[in-house]
């Protein structure tokens, strides 16, 4: 195998990701993908004839967000007709999966230059269509009865329930989210790798952070209600059928204590990344200096019903298949889906916690959901590098049960 190098990688603000109030709503979601595509195009003189494929992520691929939004990204950004794409769904990993696709072509000597990367507009969702079922099932009564699968934020406090974390704790954890998101901000830490984002009459749309919301304190999170406490309880169907209920197949005794809401669950957002990758011969011939290598990566599937517990199994698979322990490695990115997630994951990997989302997490920033893991490794590689650090590992929870995860190296 060959090694697979990042060269470069940038991404968009995120925008509030409610039509009518982000900066980013309005904006066709093929042009906020070519606005990332046609800055790491420029940022790096790349001949865009030479992309042998660009591997993007897209969740949510209804309405406007259909039809290989990868393509017509790239097509939008002017890129030569001949770089060809590929749009992928793995729910909240498939920013993640994107790279490590990409890694794969390329250290198998398949494929020399692959942009991977993503988009999601979540001010788009119900628009035109581009709305999800109400269940992770599709309605399909055989796989329900099997593996039951209700909606995140009702995992999350099923979760939080089963392990006994409390709401001051996730409370907590939300604040220095808000805190650290601030700081880097404040300092620059984003800067390396953030565009602005033009409307298409080339007015700006957005060149800063639009979610954070910096000052939020432990009381004014406490005075919050749980989001979601009717929605666990609301029947969805003619037979009555809860959220709630479908956890209790699985765990017939467990009575939710719900203590997620708005503050301390990850934002609804738009965004969009892209980060441009090529083998070490490609990069030597065309004087692309690499930045990191793609150490090992990983995919682990757990219980689809709690849904959010796969980043800690993933992250002992991808640290065996580095040969690495927890020890080596310097920065940790695990995505706020909601803050049950990473503090689980801290308790459960025993982890320094300022080795942790130093510089916040979705939490204070927003999680566009089919982008946001190419984004977080965009986010560590940036800081190991003003850290003058060596490794990080990245993971995060998706629907179904699943997790990916990516170990990177700096060159």
């Amino acid at each position: 195998m060959r090694e697979a190098w990042i060269i470069d990688a940038c991404r968009t603000p995120r925008g509030i990701g409610k039509a009518g109030k982000g900066a980013l709503a309005g904006i066709h979601p093929s042009n906020l993908g070519a606005s990332v595509l046609k800055a790491l195009a420029e940022r790096n003189q790349l001949d865009t004839s030479q992309v042998d494929d660009i591997i993007w992520g897209t969740s949510s691929q209804r309405g406007q967000q259909g039809n290989d939004l990868g393509r017509m990204a790239a097509l939008t950004a002017g890129y030569d007709v001949r770089s060809s794409a590929v749009t992928l769904d793995r729910f909240c990993g498939s920013g993640i999966t994107t790279v490590n696709l990409a890694a794969s072509t390329i250290g198998a000597g398949f494929e020399e230059c692959v942009i991977a990367g993503g988009t999601e507009m979540m001010s788009n969702y119900g628009h035109e269509g581009n709305m999800g079922p109400a269940f992770m099932d599709n309605g399909n009564l055989q796989l329900r009865e099997i593996h039951p699968q209700p909606h995140q934020g009702v995992c999350a406090d099923a979760i939080a329930t089963l392990e006994g974390i409390s709401r001051e704790a996730l409370d907590e954890l939300a604040v220095v989210s808000q805190e650290r998101a601030a700081n880097a901000i404040a300092n620059g830490h984003f800067d390396k790798s953030l565009i602005s984002v033009y409307r298409e009459d080339g007015t700006l749309a957005l060149d800063k952070e639009e979610f954070p919301r910096p000052g939020t304190t432990v009381e004014a999170l406490s005075q919050l209600k749980p989001a979601f406490e009717g929605l666990a309880n609301h029947p969805l169907d003619e037979a009555g059928t809860t959220y709630a209920s479908l956890i209790n197949k699985v765990y017939p005794d467990l009575k939710i204590s719900h203590v997620h809401h708005g503050g301390n669950s990850s934002g609804v957002v738009d965004g969009a990344v892209a980060m441009l990758m090529a083998s070490p011969e490609y990069a030597k011939k065309h004087g692309l200096k690499p930045r990191a290598k793609i150490v090992a990566f990983a995919n682990m599937g757990d219980s689809p019903t709690l849904m959010l517990n796969a980043p800690v199994p993933a992250t002992h698979k991808v640290l065996a298949k580095a040969g690495l322990t927890i020890d080596d490695i310097d920065l940790f990115e695990i995505n706020e889906a909601f803050a049950v997630v990473a503090e689980k994951y801290i308790r459960d990997l025993n982890l320094d916690r300022n080795k942790v989302n130093v510089n916040g997490g979705a939490m204070a920033l927003g999680h566009p959901i089919g982008c946001t893991g190419a984004m977080l490794i965009n986010t560590v590689l940036d800081e190991l590098e003003r850290r003058d650090l060596k490794r990080g590992l990245v993971t995060m929870c998706a629907a179904g049960g699943m997790a990916p995860a990516v170990i990177i190296e700096r060159v």
